[in-house]
């Protein structure tokens, strides 16, 4: 016998399978929008393309324009809203995507189901099914006293600060909403926590001289390797540190510290250089405490430079905490009824192995997931792809969703 869950989830399938088509040609079209992120191009043309399609759906959107941030071209955050009743759902994504291998990328491929094309899984093809998904839930009656609230930011990829830091800090979120779930590529589990993020960039002065008259100079460069030195030891100590919450892969279970992912350092091969500087960018698990980690790294920053007497600074690029969502709450739970109900299969809750934007809600306490059509075995990569049918399949799970949490 067929439970309530499980009857929308059937007319949710039914009500999207006609509008299959259009959903992978929007795909399609906003793959086709270059919105690189760095450098961060093409985000008002983009905000603006989506706004005609969310006005079209009658989703009321409104395009909200962001302080200037970096190199971001336009940055703005597209709201919309879809039914009027009380209770808030928060349909969260991001529209920036990873740099491209090849230009090609942004030429999308559809071809046997499949879109092929960056940003395809992460998350372009997400926001495709949040849009069809909240239209999907209005039209069968199923959001009742709920609404489902838009979010469409733009800068994700490079630490959100930007896009979901605006509707932070001016109030956007509303802290009492009923759940918040954002389209990263995570099929087919959900993500219910995430790690925090720490980047830092350490600069190194010294005193530039001439190859002939090495002697005379401060090399920024060695003192900036043997900085690097014990921060490479931390980085295997945090791998050791294991967290208890579930993840898609073991082996990544511990804290993640990334010494010199940028570096530069000198003005010419037969120079001394006279600075030098890395980045450090940590991902820690929920076990450990934000401001915890900011002291280990400039602890062992300063305490590494004392040594060697080099001239250092530190600037601090991000500082986020983790977050967690309870996986045994109601909304969890109404989260994995509506998955399994259209999938047939339940989905597992797992740590995200990055920071990711379930952060912004999960810090009011509103219960933040990500769940999205996507894979991310193939996000950020050459071949990135997306498939049709799991694009409709996820949106019939946000519309059952809308449906069931709160009720």
């Amino acid at each position: 016998m067929l439970t309530p869950v499980d009857r929308r989830a059937a007319e949710a399938l039914a009500w999207l399978e006609p509008h299959a088509a259009a959903m992978a040609e929007l795909v399609v079209e906003l793959v086709g929008l270059d919105t690189e992120n760095p450098p961060g191009r093409g985000l008002g043309r983009f905000a603006r393309s989506l706004e005609g399609t969310m006005e079209a759906l009658g989703c009321s959107p409104e395009i909200v324009e962001v302080a200037s941030h970096a190199a971001l071209e336009d940055p703005c955050v597209v709201i919309g809203s879809v039914g009027d009743g009380a209770g808030t759902i928060y349909f969260h994504g991001h529209f920036d995507v990873v740099p491209a291998q090849s230009r090609d990328q942004f030429r999308p491929v559809r071809a046997g189901r499949t879109i092929t094309g960056r940003g395809s899984a992460d998350m372009k093809g997400g926001l495709v099914s949040m849009l069809y998904g909240a239209i999907a839930a209005r039209e069968l009656g199923l959001l009742e006293d709920r609404r489902v609230v838009l979010h469409f930011v733009c800068d994700e990829e490079t630490g959100g600060h930007a896009g979901s830091g605006h509707l932070r800090d001016h109030e956007l979120i509303d802290s009492g909403a009923l759940a918040m779930v954002t389209a990263e590529p995570t099929a087919p589990v959900v993500w219910s926590a995430c790690r925090g993020a720490i980047t830092m960039r350490v600069h190194v002065r010294g005193r530039e001289a001439h190859v002939g008259q090495a002697h005379r100079g401060i090399n920024a460069f060695e003192h900036a390797t043997r900085i690097a030195e014990p921060l490479h030891r931390l980085a295997a100590e945090l791998r050791e540190r294991q967290t208890a919450i579930p993840m898609d892969d073991d082996d990544a279970a511990g804290s993640m510290l990334v010494v010199g992912g940028q570096a530069r350092a000198g003005a010419n091969f037969n120079v001394v250089p006279g600075e030098a500087w890395f980045s450090l960018d940590l991902r820690f698990n929920p076990e450990e405490e934000l401001d915890a980690m900011l002291g280990l790294l400039r602890r062992t920053v300063e305490e590494a430079a004392a040594e060697i007497g080099a001239d250092v600074t530190i600037d601090v690029l991000q500082a986020e905490p983790a977050a967690v969502t309870d996986v045994e709450s109601p909304t969890a739970l109404a989260l994995a009824r509506s998955i399994e109900a259209v999938e047939g299969t339940p989905a597992p809750f797992v740590l995200s192995p990055g920071n990711v934007d379930i952060r912004f809600y999960a810090q009011r306490g509103i219960p933040a997931f990500a769940y999205g059509p996507g894979r991310l075995d193939v996000s950020h990569g050459p071949n990135e792809r997306v498939s049709e049918d799991a694009l409709l399949r996820c949106a019939a799970v946000y519309a059952v969703f809308a449906g069931a949490v709160g009720s």
